[in-house]
């Protein structure tokens, strides 16, 4: 299976992978160039990997959450060119990518947070339990304080804002961002039918309202 996966919930990062082997990978902890850096990187990575578009068995997309501009930039990309390429689109909680790492790296077991940060003073978070079979959501993802979620260990960049309210597991997963390269792998394991509950509608996940509001003059006008 050749899929091309993106992310752009927290920084970006794109991925081919086939058959749960990573090809050709690419990230950036840039917030703010996704429009410029995104697409050029998919196509660096399609000339590294010596495939076509037209080849793809599928193209997943993380939906977040994360911050307006960047989620439409990853999920609008993603969706160009899976209509593009005639491939499945398919989505995954961006979230879900934190849960993953920390299963693998055997950093967290029992039940855990993946937190990311959602500015305002606040993050995005979920919940996981680790176990002998892997990670598995417990509920979220939800936005709010960090002072606010449950006493937990936490994985995510989300933790060095907050070191006085969340604690992570170990130094480097509390820097941790997702990667398109996990979500790759979680759609893969879900598409084999080895994982349930990964794939979503690759609709973004904003939480909350966004800031851009419509004049006065105009809701008037069109009312």
């Amino acid at each position: 299976m050749l899929l091309l996966a993106l992310d752009t919930s927290a920084g970006a990062s794109a991925a081919l992978t086939r058959d749960g082997e990573v090809m050709a990978q690419w990230s950036t902890e840039a917030t703010n160039t996704h429009t410029e850096v995104l697409a050029p990187a998919v196509q660096g990575l399609l000339r590294q990997a010596d495939v076509a578009g037209a080849d793809l068995d599928g193209v997943v997309v993380g939906v977040g959450p994360g911050p307006f501009t960047g989620l439409r930039v990853g999920i609008a990309l993603a969706q160009s060119l899976a209509a593009g390429w005639g491939a499945p689109l398919h989505g995954v909680c961006s979230l879900d990518s934190l849960a993953l790492r920390a299963a693998e790296g055997e950093v967290v077991t029992g039940e855990f947070l993946a937190v990311t940060d959602a500015r305002r003073r606040e993050v995005y978070w979920a919940s996981y339990e680790n176990d002998d079979d892997g990670s598995r959501l417990v509920e979220g993802p939800f936005v709010s304080p960090a002072a606010d979620l449950p006493d937990l260990p936490a994985v995510g960049a989300g933790v060095s804002l907050f070191p006085e309210a969340l604690t992570a597991p170990s130094e480097a997963a509390a820097s941790w961002v997702p990667h398109a390269a996990e979500l790759a792998a979680l759609a893969e394991g879900a598409l084999a039918g080895e994982l349930m509950g990964v794939l979503c509608q690759p609709r973004p996940l904003y939480l909350r309202e966004s800031d851009a509001k419509v004049p006065a003059q105009v809701r008037r006008r069109s009312g």
